[in-house]
């Protein structure tokens, strides 16, 4: 079954397994690529008709559009365009589900088949020239192309490789033409290997009226089985998108990377020293609550739930049973059968779920990331903000009174203000809160702050300041410095695991225990000597052996030089050991670092604790 129509078809076009057809769309209109059966490759093409009425065949290029946008093939937001030989945009991403696809390689052509034993054999470059005749198009040995949901890419020895593609029945690309175009797509007729799961399917094509609107989207799944899920706007993007138009999707929702005039340095500084706004609110949010509330949480996570009041808030990790990190995040305890669990991913959610399921206990666990979005206010002048548009009642402490990672419950400025929820906490290693509200007041709570805020120098943060101040505080960031082969311990918060104080059982308890007493790695701070660009990824030495590898790094502008986080072997994790960072192939260039305390900025938390 086809999905659904996104709007009145202006065409609507079968493309049968192993063929190929062009058609005509106006700039402006809208073309939907969609994979029928799942597992299909198709390659698009296109040319400026305006070109071809002049005799020039100037193809959509994809080494052009990789030039230009400085990525491997266009996707929704700001790399959303594809270029041809003059350099000119034809069409521009503006959705897709499946974020797998290749530009590296041209369509299939007859010498692929018959170099592999298959002389003869149907291909898209073929079928391509057959459909682009009528036009005038002049034939081709092999065409580049989009090649969409390709699953093909370059490995470590640089090596071109294939496999089943990701796309699932109806999954789609959505483009917008940018000048009038002749487009030609195929249904790639690949059958002896992978690339169309060994067996071509059919694709469709859908074009639409330049008078539609469609958002920029990318598709999420929550597990592999899930349902796609497309990029939202958070209910604060209103007010943040009128001050920069440069967002990144960020776990389904768009977020600035950086706001206009100032940019990522000032935005840091106005961290460091005022105060900032910044929208966190795809944090993924989940409501545990019953009877049996406390118990599942106790049992699911490292921190010994049983200690926290109602309005209290504590930072924990959740494991597996071998000890590697499911996630990390916060438990806030509204009630006595209340928690709210805010982590980074949709897993852990579902994890408390099933283990909820599993125990047999009487709890609930319901995901309200869609009715609690947040704003985070960091930075030495925070309080003095939050105090001016926060009411509490009697029964809640004050602004004034909150200490670090308590929450009260309140109101944007009066009794009958919106509703919120503000927590001492951040990601920033500053003082800060975070305001959580339900959609419908975003607005009123973003104006409120936004207001208060302006004698006190607030500015918005993008993602690029927030990774700068969280790497100088020491601060993890999951899948960069933990994933599931990482333990707290490895990454450096092995005090959220009190294994003496917490005597009740708990997942990877017993795990833990061994690997505490067992360690093989440890997360240290790194003051590198260089200039030279440091990133994830980048492998630690000490002479030829590689000893570690860096997990996070920026460049601190308040230390002035670059920094890093890695993950290190613990014999030589001490503080002082001179190392090497390694670039290139990790032997032909090195840049000088040292082992230093962790963290590089205010590692006794004195700031957010003032």
């Amino acid at each position: 079954m086809l999905p659904e129509p996104m709007a009145d078809p202006v065409q609507d076009l079968r493309i049968q397994a192993a063929r190929a057809s062009a058609y005509f769309v106006r700039a402006g209109e809208f073309i939907q690529v969609i994979d029928v059966s799942g597992r299909q490759c198709t390659d698009f093409q296109a040319f400026s008709a305006r070109k071809v009425d002049k005799g020039l065949d100037l193809a959509l290029d994809a080494t052009v559009t990789r030039t230009l946008l400085g990525r491997s093939y266009p996707t929704p937001g700001l790399p959303s365009k594809a270029f041809d030989r003059d350099f000119e945009p034809l069409v521009e991403i503006v959705q897709d589900t499946v974020g797998r696809h290749d530009a590296f390689a041209t369509a299939c052509n007859s010498r692929y088949y018959d170099d592999m034993g298959y002389p003869g054999h149907v291909n898209c470059t073929d079928n391509f020239n057959h459909a682009l005749a009528p036009y005038g198009i002049a034939p081709r040995k092999g065409w580049e192309a989009l090649n969409y949901f390709y699953n093909t890419n370059v490995d470590h020895h640089n090596q071109l490789y294939l496999d089943e593609p990701w796309s699932r029945p109806g999954d789609y690309v959505l483009m917008r033409a940018l000048t009038d175009l002749v487009c030609v797509s195929s249904s790639c007729p690949d059958d002896i290997d992978a690339a169309n799961a060994w067996n071509p399917t059919d694709i469709h094509v859908r074009t639409y009226s330049d008078k539609e609107k469609f958002s920029r989207a990318v598709a999420i799944r929550m597990t592999p089985d899930a349902e796609p899920e497309m990029t939202q706007e958070t209910a604060f993007h209103p007010r943040l998108s009128a001050l920069t138009r440069n967002h990144t999707e960020y776990r389904g929702y768009w977020l600035p990377n950086r706001f206009n005039n100032e940019g990522p340095i000032e935005e840091y500084w106005a961290c460091r020293e005022k105060a900032v706004v910044m929208d966190l609110s795809p944090l993924r949010k989940f409501e545990v609550t019953g009877p049996d509330a406390e118990a599942l949480l106790q049992y699911c996570v490292t921190r010994d739930i049983r200690k926290l009041s109602p309005g209290q808030v504590v930072y924990t990790a959740m494991c597996y049973e071998n000890g590697g990190m499911i996630d990390d995040g916060t438990v806030f305890r509204l009630g006595e059968n209340n928690f709210r669990w805010i982590g980074g991913d949709d897993v852990s959610g579902i994890w408390l779920r099933e283990q909820a399921e599993k125990m047999g206990y009487k709890a609930w666990v319901r995901s309200s990331t869609d009715q609690m979005h947040n704003l985070a206010v960091q930075g030495p002048l925070s309080r003095e903000i939050i105090k001016e548009i926060i009411w509490t009642a009697p029964s809640q402490p004050s602004i004034g009174e909150l200490e670090w990672f308590p929450f009260a419950v309140g109101r944007i400025g009066h009794f009958e203000g919106a509703p919120v929820v503000v927590s001492r906490t951040g990601y920033t290693g500053e003082l800060g809160y975070e305001i959580f509200c339900h959609p419908k007041d975003a607005l009123a709570v973003f104006d409120a702050v936004w207001e208060a805020g302006q004698k006190y120098g607030l500015k918005p943060m993008g993602l690029e300041a927030l990774d700068m101040v969280r790497i100088e505080a020491g601060l993890v960031f999951a899948h960069y410095d933990f994933s599931d082969q990482t333990d707290p311990f490895e990454a450096g918060i092995g005090f959220t695991v009190p294994l003496k104080s917490k005597t009740e059982d708990f997942i990877g308890r017993e795990a833990l225990i061994k690997r505490k007493e067992n360690p093989r790695y440890k997360l240290v701070g790194l003051d590198i000597d260089a200039n030279d660009a440091v990133g994830h990824g980048d492998t630690v030495h000490i002479g030829r052996a590689q000893v570690g590898v860096v997990t996070s790094a920026t460049r601190s502008p308040l230390l002035k030089k670059t920094i890093a986080l890695a993950r290190m072997d613990v014999l030589h994790s001490e503080i002082g050991t001179e190392v090497e960072i390694g670039k290139l192939d990790g032997q032909q260039k090195r840049l000088p670092a040292k082992i230093v305390p962790f963290a590089h900025y205010d590692p006794e938390k004195l700031r957010p604790r003032s």
